[in-house]
């Protein structure tokens, strides 16, 4: 018997085996591939933003306040620091621990290991609030509660913003809990607080 094709049964019977053969290499056996292809990205995904950690985090993660960070470890606030808040922390630089440290005859161990100064020292550098600079630029003037009991005395002079005796010298570092703002001296709670 002989069969007798036509150019367009040729043409269907040529796209038939096309399609088989697409399938059956999508179909094949892939035990010589262990992993699998990731998946493209889609198009209309965002990606996360990176979230921003706590208080004790960020100041952890900057590398900047060695000193900071062991006194709230020291008088166990590490906790405190990494609940909801909202709070804001004056957080004294190096050179001012160093300067307090000397101003009150004290070596770093000394203090660290006198845990009810060290706590008032400590809480008398954070309110129980978020106040980012716009917030603290408001605030000329007036005195606010900090955690600890005592108030301090905001003030600010053109671009100079003062909590008591001691200069913002970088605002607004961000942290999901609150915001910390870098001065320039360690403030110390007034005696009998």
């Amino acid at each position: 018997m002989e069969i007798i094709m036509s150019k367009s049964h040729l043409r269907v019977l040529s796209a038939v085996l096309v399609v088989v053969s697409l399938i059956a290499a999508a179909c094949g056996d892939d035990a010589d591939d262990d992993a699998e292809a990731p998946a493209a990205p889609s198009v209309t995904e965002a990606p996360e933003p990176e979230a921003l950690g706590t208080i004790v985090e960020v100041a952890v993660a900057s590398e900047a306040f060695p000193t900071l960070v062991a006194a709230v470890q020291a008088a166990d606030l590490v906790d405190v620091l990494n609940s909801d808040g909202p709070f804001t922390v004056f957080a004294p630089t190096e050179e001012a621990f160093a300067a307090a440290l000397d101003a009150l005859g004290l070596t770093a161990e000394d203090l660290l290991a006198d845990t009810d100064l060290l706590t008032a020292v400590l809480t008398y550098h954070v309110l129980p609030l978020a106040a980012p600079a716009e917030t603290v630029l408001t605030l000329d003037g007036q005195s606010v509660t900090t955690v600890g009991g005592a108030d301090i005395a905001i003030t600010v002079d053109g671009n100079t913003v003062m909590v008591n005796n001691a200069t913002v010298v970088t605002a607004d570092i961000e942290a999901s809990n609150g915001v910390i703002h870098v001065i320039d001296t360690v403030l110390l709670p007034p005696s009998g607080e």
